[in-house]
């Protein structure tokens, strides 16, 4: 949603890196074009006011003149001012003293209301609450029956005592909901309420009269980022006819300028809460300000892409992988496939590789990679047999024949698959031989067959087998590092060696 922003910010700071001072006409000239930038953006003009004479006044401080780099104070400037519009910090919903905690959502048709309230149910069931479900849009033909649909998919009960599509009272469905949570133990009841096309009377009486029969600890509301400036009309309508105590921002992936998410919290005066960047219900997160404007400016989110990372990859399956690591074991292709699959569940790979920092340079790529190359891949090492995957040596031209018409491919696409990956077990190899590095300690692993071999340690042979006379085969114990519990040195004495029966050409090698 931020490119044309993004790219239009970072052509401005590009011609301030040069300059080794800034003077009263560069800040001028800078602050003109960012201000442009922000209007084509579609940003309030009271917010893009606000934001220049802030900048200004910071620009033409001492911290600027006196700076090594004035580009980059600049740019750190315009980080922090953006991170204040955006509201600070993040904030948290506020749940109520005694259960449940109600919260209501409101906003126009075609805001994402219904949507959202699946997203958010599923949010907070995946952190431990029993949420409620409640249907009080029946003026919105289906919307009671699209309510249901994403409750099942959160694993979330809907109630839903009216059919809606104009029949039904919603203030009493709002008001019975409350009493049908105490009884079912819910903690937490979201209530969806109908919108309009547009703001009017009929609407905000309907939305008042509900919010005084259940009494909301949280009024949300629901913006959709698309809108533009009218988004400041809208909310300032709902702040004044409702009264909010949060706002959240829909269709965040989509394509517009996305000013209303500059411009909403400075215009209610509430912060935003909440963000919902897709169709799924697991695109939704909480709004991070200081996140989305390091995302504005192209310094990525790396803190974001570590959560879902978190997320998406097992802790028994970051154990398994480290374990590996830490004891030089092989780098097999179910280690691979398991790994594809859990990049997958982080999302689409462009939106994952966005939030690295300096991919806005490289937009054009990302938006030419195809999610369906991984799903051919998990094909390719599905169509494998057991053996196969732990040792690829085995694939011969056969065998490679087989797995492409198992998965429906080329061979090419099999060769080319296993030469890639055979570059990735260099790449664990080396990252395993890095766990030696001095103040580094390696953990043992429990494998009998690595115990084994060191136990026996054998003739001219140093810990796991490796070759005494080869040069470079036993590499010197780096200082600091602790070897204690690997495999083949617990316990083991080296063998003794007669090097008087060394001959000249034995001492030459």
């Amino acid at each position: 949603m931020f490119d044309t922003l993004s790219d239009r910010l970072s052509g401005i700071f590009a011609k301030l890196r040069g300059k080794g001072r800034l003077t009263d006409a560069d800040i001028d000239a800078t602050a003109r074009e960012i201000r442009l930038a922000l209007l084509e953006a579609d940003v309030a003009l009271p917010v893009v006011k606000a934001f220049i004479a802030r900048l200004k006044e910071r620009a033409r401080g001492a911290e600027v003149h006196q700076a090594l780099n004035p580009a980059q104070q600049v740019i750190k400037i315009v980080h922090e001012e953006l991170i204040e519009v955006l509201g600070g910090e993040a904030r948290r919903l506020r749940f109520a003293k005694q259960p449940p905690t109600v919260i209501m959502l409101a906003g126009l048709q075609g805001s994402g209301k219904t949507t959202l309230a699946g997203k958010l149910a599923k949010h907070l069931r995946e952190r431990g609450h029993q949420p409620l479900l409640v249907a009080a849009d029946l003026q919105r033909p289906n919307a009671v029956q699209q309510l249901q649909v994403l409750g099942e998919r959160a694993g979330v009960e809907v109630y839903a005592p009216e059919p809606g599509s104009g029949v039904g009272d919603p203030v009493r469905v709002a008001r019975d909901s409350i009493g049908h949570a105490q009884r079912a133990m819910r903690d937490i009841v979201i209530v969806d309420t109908a919108g309009r096309l547009g703001i009017d009377a009929e609407m905000m009486a309907q939305a008042a009269a509900i919010r005084d029969a259940i009494d909301p600890d949280e009024i949300l509301f629901v913006i959709d980022a698309m809108v533009g400036q009218d988004a400041v009309a809208t909310a300032e309508a709902f702040r004044d006819g409702v009264g909010i105590t949060g706002v959240v921002l829909s269709k965040l992936d989509g394509d517009a300028r996305g000013g209303a998410a500059l411009s909403v919290r400075h215009v209610t005066g509430q912060p935003i809460l909440f963000a919902s960047t897709g169709e799924k219900l697991e695109d939704f997160d909480v709004f991070h300000p200081d996140r989305m404007a390091s995302r504005i400016l192209g310094m990525g989110d790396m803190l974001t892409l570590i959560e879902q990372a978190e997320q998406a990859f097992e802790a028994e399956q970051k154990e398994k992988m480290t374990a590996k690591l830490l004891g030089g074991e092989q780098f097999t292709l179910e280690d691979f496939l398991e790994q594809i699959t859990a990049l997958r569940r982080m999302g689409p790979i462009a939106n994952v590789l966005a939030m690295l920092p300096g991919a806005g340079q490289m937009k054009d790529q990302l938006a030419e990679l195809d999610d369906r190359h991984f799903d051919r891949v998990t094909a390719i090492i599905r169509s494998m047999t057991p053996q196969e995957r732990t040792n690829p040596k085995i694939l011969n031209g056969s065998r490679r024949a087989r797995i492409a018409r198992g998965a429906g491919v080329q061979v090419m696409e099999v060769n080319q698959l296993l030469t890639r990956f055979a570059e990735a077990q260099k790449l664990m190899k080396q990252m395993s031989g890095m766990m030696g590095l001095p103040g580094m300690r390696r953990k043992a692993t429990k494998s009998p067959k690595n115990k084994r071999k060191g136990a026996k340690g054998g003739r001219g042979r140093v810990g796991g087998g490796l070759p005494a006379r080869l040069p470079g085969a036993v590499p010197p114990v780096p200082p600091g590092l602790d070897l204690t519990g690997l495999p083949g040195v617990g316990g083991f004495k080296a063998p003794k060696l007669d090097f008087s029966k060394l001959t000249k050409r034995d001492t030459e090698k």
